[in-house]
Parts: structure tokens; sequence; C-alpha cells
């Protein structure tokens, strides 16, 4: 959390040294002096925390840096809110009201001084350690320094000590047997040059339970020499890079959890035996599986308590009812506590922000990748490296937290990329404590943690508030004070709350630079919002049609979502002040004006940070705009298609979206019955795309199937999706050599009838999707000579699909079992098309 922190403050303080340089000019070094201090505190707290720290003292000190910290970052937004309004406000007042903030800052830079001495002590003391240490004979005892050298032609002296190992391993006895291998620092290093000079000679099976990290597999890889003779070596993990190996072949098998079903048979074989379970107790038994979420141990713990409680129905609807408390007061609990303790000592110092974060979220909730990436990178949790986008370094922090078994996925997207996640129930346990802990977070569940006054809670010092919608029009700041960061209100599947003055959020929020409002109705959009120009995430749900021309005023937005009641959305002002947008998304088509600003760099007038802008109407589409926003990599365009696609003076709209080099993922949604122009003359489709587009999705654009010769052109299209009749007419045959990248095809509701296809036509296909295709006679029976193919899914279709769906998944099989190819899995539904 200290990293985004200190990350923060440093981009504030240049940016206030840039804008505000009279005012603060005679200051400026100590300005400066007190960034590298932070950043040395920065530092400091990072390596301090690697481990569980266990000296009180050594605590004390960490927590007063971190509020020192904090400190600072409260001192600094502050006054760049005031250097804001300073900025803005006439020259009376800018006499009568001056800046003051420098004072504070230099009174900060004094306060911490001590706390710099105390800890330039401990490193000085800590290098000296490290060197009388090393002076002293080298490394701890009983630690690997380093991976012993291996492969040697020659290996000598460990003939005998290794019959000795062999002998105990295969000597006969009926028993189980452990051999325990003992050695002093020297031996141990020289135990994998012995067990390698055992195996080299043989075919070999390693079993190797709960390797936990990669640098213990890099010390015992070393062991098992590569003698091609089809040796095996079989570890369990909870790390899925576990074992990897540039030059050995890895086969990875996830274990998934147990069904519902499976989860109740155990269930009962734990708790009941062979016993048949009574009929009044299978609804809470049924409950009680379920509530363990698939995992046998957690299955197995739970049914030793209904066998040692009996078949009392009082019992079971007890344990159904506290499944999480039962788990939690037994030593499972406490083992799962200690193991993702251990995991989260264990994880890089740069994942551990967003591990944590989870415990924002509420308990179960499963949150879409999307809005977590964009949550992380407004918090600071992600720093850019090399030529990496933020989205795409989040996504891989996201994607390693997976591989550890800390985050699991709920859905993924057609392109393989997760979709949903979540975290399990200890997990989120464990994640909400440590944000506590660290003053992160907050969780606001009851009226009174707002209205009382005498509540011992340290409310006033948390960075982050979760919060129940209807709770915000009672807060006050008197009871959260200033130091709230991040403001959350997920929906939990009520109606939406509606407050027709928000004003409460600025006045007691000022610092806000996270605003997740979903749940929430804005009946009307007040000027005091405007004031936190903090603001790097805000998501609205409005009553009204137009975001007034102050919007913009929040020039430090990354990502601004608004879903409106209303049918269309305009943004008033130019929203190309706001340079550090990322992400501009609506649920309306929506509009805006060009850029007033002719500059066109990275301070004034450009967008080149943007990489999505969905939904926007077709007249927005301008030359200008797009000039302005080069870097777009999704765009979604909605309204009357015909005048995107209508050419005067020999260009059309379109033409300016032809030129986004950077776009990989258009959405094209036609509001029209039919594509004719003012004059009623039907309006031809485009006949090229942005050179880079791998997802394309068209909504009611009624196109003629002959049309798709030209997608086919499309030579980096990976997902191809058509909606309510983006396509029209009773045949379609493919052209050969179209599509050669295309892996996943969607068919949304259509009144195509004949449909030709095979390999020649989608070489790469894997997944193909149709739903209420109601009137098609068969799915192409060829499609089964694509290679590539893995998933048909039928939905609302009709019989004659499903039974050619089958066959083509007959095809497969019988393909398969001949040469050991790869099957195809087929869904079908509803099931009674499924004949």
């Amino acid at each position: 959390m200290i990293d985004a922190t200190v990350t923060f403050i440093r981009e504030n303080l240049k940016e206030l040294i840039d804008s505000t340089s009279k005012q603060i000019s005679e200051v400026n070094d100590k300005v400066k002096s007190l960034s590298d201090d932070l950043d040395f505190f920065k530092d400091f707290l990072q390596d301090a925390t690697k481990k569980p720290i266990e000296d009180p003292a050594m605590e004390a000190l960490v927590k007063q840096i971190r509020n020192a910290v904090y400190e600072a970052e409260d001192i600094v937004d502050e006054y760049v809110i005031e250097a804001a309004q300073y900025k803005s406000s006439s020259m009376f007042k800018k006499t009568k009201h001056p800046l003051d903030h420098p004072t504070k800052l230099l009174n900060l830079a004094q306060k911490i001084k001590p706390m710099k001495a105390i800890v330039n002590e401990i490193i000085k003391k800590k290098k000296s350690d490290d060197v009388a240490r090393l002076d002293g004979g080298g490394s701890k005892p009983g630690k690997i320094t380093k991976a012993p050298i291996v492969q040697e032609e020659l290996v000598v002296g460990i003939e005998d000590e290794a019959a000795t190992v062999i002998n105990l391993l295969t000597r006969e006895s009926e028993e189980l047997a452990i051999v325990s291998i003992v050695g002093v620092p020297g031996l141990e290093e020289n135990l994998a040059q012995k067990l390698l000079g055992s195996l080299e000679e043989e075919k070999y099976l390693i079993v190797m339970d709960d390797v936990r990290t990669q640098n213990d597999w890099n010390h015992l890889r070393v062991a098992f020499p590569k003698n091609k003779k089809k040796s095996r070596i079989l570890l369990t993990s909870c790390d899925k890079n576990m074992g990897k190996d540039a030059d050995c072949k890895v086969e990875r098998h996830d274990l998934r959890f147990l069904n519902i079903d499976e989860s109740w048979v155990l269930l009962q074989r734990k708790a009941l035996g062979l016993e048949e379970c009574p009929e009044d107790l299978v609804e809470r038994g049924k409950n009680i599986a379920a509530e363990c979420g698939g995992l046998p141990l957690k299955i197995v713990m739970i049914g030793e308590i209904l066998l040692e409680k009996g078949t009392e129905r009082s019992h079971w609807e007890d344990v159904s009812k506290n499944v999480k408390e039962y788990i939690f007061e037994m030593d499972l609990g406490k083992k799962m506590d200690n193991f993702i303790a251990w995991s989260f000592n264990h994880l890089p110092y740069h994942l551990r922000a967003c591990f944590i974060y989870f415990g924002m979220l509420p308990e179960d909730y499963r949150i879409s990748v999307r809005k977590l990436i964009r949550l992380w990178v407004a918090e600071g949790f992600i720093q850019q490296k090399g030529e990496l986008n933020l989205e795409g370094i989040a996504e891989d922090y996201l994607v390693d937290l997976v591989n550890r078994n800390l985050v699991m996925v709920e859905k993924w997207r057609s392109n393989g990329k997760i979709k949903t996640c979540y975290v399990r129930d200890m997990i989120h346990v464990f994640c909400k404590n440590k944000a506590v802990e660290e003053n992160f977070y907050h969780e606001i569940k009851r009226s009174d943690q707002i209205t009382d006054s005498s509540s011992k809670d340290d409310s006033k010092i948390y960075r982050g508030l979760s919060i129940p919608p209807h709770f915000l029009s009672t807060i006050s700041p008197e009871k959260f004070g200033s130091h709230v960061r991040s403001l959350l209100c997920f929906p939990n599947g009520e109606i939406p709350s509606t407050l027709a003055n928000i004003s409460s959020i600025p006045k007691t929020f000022k610092l806000l630079r996270v605003l997740e409002g979903e749940p929430i109705s804005f009946s009307r959009f007040p000027t005091d919002l405007a004031l936190l120009v903090n603001l790097r995430y805000l998501v609205l749900s409005v009553q009204f049609k137009i975001l007034p021309k102050y919007i913009t005023n929040l020039w430090n937005m990354q990502t601004l979502i608004v879903n409106t009641s209303s049918n269309a959305l305009e943004i008033k002002g130019d929203i190309f002040k706001m340079v550090r947008l990322r992400h501009l998304e609506t649920n309306a088509p929506t509009s805006f004006s060009d850029p007033i600003s002719k500059k066109r760099n990275n301070e004034e007038g450009s967008l080149i940070s943007l990489r999505t802008l969905s939904t926007i109407s077709p007249e927005t589409c301008s030359e200008v705009a797009f000039d302005r926003a080069p870097n777009l990599s999704k765009l979604g365009i909605r309204g009357q298609l015909s005048k995107l696609f209508e050419v005067k003076g020999g260009s059309s709209l379109f033409d300016n979206v032809k030129k986004l080099n950077f776009l990989e993922n258009l959405k094209l949604f036609n509001d029209v019955v039919d594509m004719q122009d003012s004059k009623g003359k039907t309006v031809s489709p485009p006949d090229k795309f942005p050179p880079n587009l791998k997802k394309l999705t068209l909504y009611g654009t009624q196109l003629d199937w002959n049309y798709m010769s030209t997608l086919g052109m499309l030579e980096n299209l990976e997902i191809l999706k058509l909606k309510e009749n983006a396509f029209k007419g009773n045949s379609w045959e493919p052209k050969d050599g179209g599509f050669p990248a295309l892996k996943i095809l969607h068919i949304g509701k259509t009144d195509l009838t004949n449909w030709v296809a095979s390999s020649s036509h989608f070489p790469s296909l894997k997944s193909l999707h149709l739903q209420h295709c109601t009137y098609l006679n068969a799915v192409p029976l060829g499609l089964a000579d694509i290679a590539t193919l893995q998933t048909i899914e039928l939905y609302m279709t009709n019989e004659a699909a499903a039974t050619s769906a089958k066959k083509i998944q007959d095809q497969k099989n019988e393909y398969r079992q001949a040469n050991e190819g790869k099957g195809i899995k087929v869904s079908i539904y509803p099931p009674d098309h499924d004949k």
C-alpha cells in the first residue's frame, strides 16, 4: 500500500512544483528533500515487512512511519485541491487567501527527521551483522546458498552411501518405512549430486508432495538426470507455475473441486457411515455440503462434527447455519490461516496490495476483471514497466495470484482470458483483517458505526470505506475525517438507492480518488463533485442525459463510467482536457464536441492514454476526435450506423475509424431498422477495417451474407460476434481462404437456413456458438474437418441443428480414437433438442 501512497505523493509534489512554482519556490529544495525521505521510508518498509515482524519496537516504528507517510499524503492532496482552487480564483481572493500548505510540508519534514535517524541506525546495524556473519563462516546452518553444480561426468566418493540409501528404500518390509537423510551444511549440498549419481543410469519415478516455492524446486530439480529413459517426476503444489523447466516437458493437472452431488455423498459417508440419511436431514445436509465449497478437507472435518453430534435435527440445523464458524474454530481453520499467511509472506511485494484489495470486496463477490484491474490502476498499485501498458501489467499480476491458488476464476472470456474472479471465504477473511491492520480499509455494516460518536473503532484513519448505499446520506466528516481515498458501494441485488443530493460525498470525502457508485441512482450532477480533483475512478448511475462542462475539471480522471436511464448522453465541455483518461464507458450513445485546444501533446488537448471509448454516437466519430485519441484499443459505436457509413464529399465517418492502428476491439450497434441515408438510399458497409482488429461485434446491421467475404479478409480477427440479425438471408457459403485467425464465431438471432462450411473456410476455429438460429437446417458437417475445433454450443436452435452437431461430435471422437487427436464438446439447450 505504501508504494502506491509514496508514488501519489511524488506525482502530486511534482505537479505542485510545476503549477505553483511562484507560491512554493522558496521551499522547493526542502519539498524535494521530503519527497526523497518518503522514498527512503518506502524502501525501508518494503524490506521490513518481507517477513512477519516479531519485535514490538520494530512493529511500533513501522506503524509510526506508515502514519507519517499517510499524513504527508493528506497534506499534499489537500494542497493539490487548494492550489487548483487558488489557480481559478480571482486576484482579490488570491491576495486574501494565499496558499499556506508549504508550512505544513516543512513541519512534516522536520517531524520525520528522528524517524529517519532511527531507520538509518537499523540499516547500519543490519549491514554490520551481515558482514560479521559472512566473516564468521558464511551462510546460516542448513541453508543452501546456491544450486549445486550437476551433470558432472565423474562423481567420486558417494557409491557406498548411495548403495546404503537404495538398500534402505528397497529392503523387504510389509510395514510403511520412512527414510530420513540427515547431514550438516556442506553434506546437504552434496546430497543432490549423490542422488544424481544414483539415478543416472536408471529409469525412475520421483514423487514430491507440497513443493511450495519455485526456489525450492530450483534446488531440487538439479538432482534428477535427464537420461532419456522415460523417467517421471510427480509433484504436488499450490503454485500452478511449479515444475517449469525449459528443457523438460511439463504436464499440469489442476485438481477440480467436488460438485454439489459429490460433496453430499462424501458428507453422508463421514457423518453417517453406511446408514441412510433421515429424510428430515437431507435438505440441511445438502446446505452444509454446499457451504463447504467443494473442498474435501472441509467436508470431512464438518462430517466428523456431525458424526459426533448425532442425527438430532437441531444439531444439523445449528451446523447448517454456522459452517464457517465451525471451520474457523477447528484445527483446519488455523492450518488454513497459517497457510494463507505463509503464502502472503512469500508473495512478491508488488502483489501484496493487489491481493489484500480483495478484502475490500463483499464476501463471495464475483468481480469483473475489467473492473478490478481499473481499480488497481486507480489505487496506484500498478507501476509502469517498459512498454507494457498498466492494464497488461495488472492482468499479469492477477494471473500470478490465480496461479498461486489465492484467487479463483469464476468465468473465462472467449479469448481465454479471465472474465470474473473471487477469493474463497477464509482468504477473504485474511485479506480483510490484513487491510484493517494496515489502516487501509474499513467496512460499514451497521448504522451505529456512522451515528455512534462513542464508537471505539479507528474509522478516522482508514484510507478506504466499503459502505451500503443507503447509509451515504448519514455520513459526516467528523466521524470519518479527511483520510478516505476510496469509497466503494457494490450492488447487492437491491433496487438502486436514489439520492437527490450527493453533496454529502464531496463535503465528507474531499480527498477521494475512487468512487464506485454503481448501485446509487443520482438524480442530478452537483457542482461540488467537480471539486474532487484527485478523482481517478468514478462510476455513476444517473437519471439525466447531460454531463455538465465542469466534469472536465477532473483532470486526474482515469476511468469514467456512466450508466444513464436516458436513451442518449451528452458531455458538455472539452473532455480532451482530461489528459489522463484511460477508459470512458457509457451505456447509451454519447456525444461530445471536438477538442477546443489546437495543441497536440501530452499536456493539453490529446488523450494519448485513452484505451476504451464506448459507447459513442456515429456523429461523434470525427477525424479530429480520433486524431487526438490515437491509441484506442476498444471502441463502441451505437446509433444510426448509416450515418457512420454514408459517404459525403468522398469520405465517410468510418474512414476515421479505419485509421486507428491500435484498435483491437470494435462494436457496431445499429439502433434503426434499415441502413438507409437521409435520402432513403441503402448505405453500403465499409470495405476495410482497422488493420489490427482482433474482435468485431455487429448488432442489428442486417447485412447480406455475401459481405462476410470482406470480414474474412481481416487477417488478425480472432473473435466475431453477430447478434440480433447482424446478417440476413437464408444462405451462406464462405469463400476459401478466409478468416485465417478466427478462433471464436458467435451467431445470434438470424434467418439463416442453409450454411456450408469446412476447414478451408475456418482453419483456426476453436469454438462455435449458435443462439436463436431457429431456421438453420444443419450445422455444417464439414466443420468436423477442422482440427482445432473444441466446442459447439447451441442455444434455442432446433432438433435438426442439434442432430447435426452430434454427428460432428461423433466424427471428431472417431478421428480422435484412430489418430490420438482431440475430441469435441457439444452443449445443447434445451435438452429436448438433443435426441
